[in-house]
């Protein structure tokens, strides 16, 4: 007899409280179900469930038997909704959150070449540097840039990113001396408001890491405006290489103390469970994934 069927019967029969109960999920008759529990106890040779004219309860065996089936039959359910959603159509609205700057310089003319490739696919966007709930505000993929996920989401990484300590050439030249990381403490700093240590910046050079106390002379949680604050002079930033890669290359900004190197970010669409993922979300993930295998700011 079918082992999946048997597990089927037994987990339908306890959910549903009685035999009578199970036969209109199973869509069998009363006959059938008492026989795959009966064959399923004499196979394991162990009494599952206690049987009175009133209810029906579950032995000790039986409640180690119910969790371990409810496990399997919920894998095995997942097994065949992700085959199902690879084989189906990308239809329907994708609701997506993205950090501004990343969204506007690197998302935005993304969204024309996946329209042509799959127009029953509507957008609906939000860009924030807020971290949002992807579940409690209805979000079916966000990206998030950071050393790690969060460990409650499913993520891919699509690409990394380098935070650069940089200024303008003419702001360097007018400024004091700027030898150690130390030294920023005497300079003009233009600071991102979400920076996750805040006023502390923190680098990793040739005696090992060097934290040093920052005193913005702007603060923002926008990172175009510390970029667009630098390229008028106004200071010292640090910033992904997403967002300056362009002016590093044009010498409009230049890297300051290479040899101390802040931290690595990576670019990662985050999602809230692998189980379910419909055609939409998966072709949108598959794009990303191969839209960023040669990020334009590591050209």
């Amino acid at each position: 007899m079918d082992r999946f069927q048997e597990m089927r019967t037994f987990v339908a029969v306890v959910d549903a409280g009685s035999f009578v109960g199970a036969m209109a999920s199973l869509g069998m008759s009363k006959p059938a179900v008492s026989r795959y529990v009966g064959e399923l106890e004499s196979r394991l040779g162990v009494r599952l469930l206690h049987r009175t004219t009133r209810k029906l309860s579950l032995t000790e065996e039986g409640e180690v038997f119910y969790a371990r089936c409810q496990e399997l039959l919920a894998g095995m359910n997942e097994a065949e909704a992700e085959v199902t959603s690879r084989s189906g159509e990308a239809t329907g609205s994708i609701r997506i959150n993205a950090p501004v700057t990343f969204g506007i310089s690197h998302l935005a003319f993304l969204w024309g070449d996946f329209r042509m490739r799959y127009p029953k696919v509507s957008l609906d966007l939000t860009l924030s540097d807020r971290v949002v709930d992807l579940v409690e505000e209805g979000y079916d993929l966000a990206l998030r840039i950071a050393q790690m996920p969060s460990s409650s989401l499913i993520s891919r990484k699509l690409a990394s990113t380098r935070m650069v300590l940089c200024a303008s050439p003419t702001y360097l030249q007018g400024a004091g001396a700027l030898d150690h990381p130390a030294d920023l403490a005497r300079h003009a700093v233009l600071a991102y408001s979400y920076w996750a240590t805040k006023d502390e910046w923190k680098f990793t050079g040739p005696d090992g890491p060097v934290v040093v106390k920052t005193t913005p002379c702007i603060r923002t949680n926008n990172g175009d405006t510390c970029r667009a604050g630098a390229l008028r002079h106004q200071g010292v930033i640090l910033q992904p290489t997403f967002l300056v890669g362009e002016d590093l290359r044009s010498g409009a900004l230049v890297e300051v103390l290479p040899e101390y190197r802040s931290i690595e970010l990576g670019i990662y669409a985050v999602y809230p469970s692998r189980k379910h993922v419909s055609p939409k979300v998966r072709v949108m993930i598959d794009f990303l994934v191969n839209s960023f295998r040669q990020p334009r700011w590591q050209n």
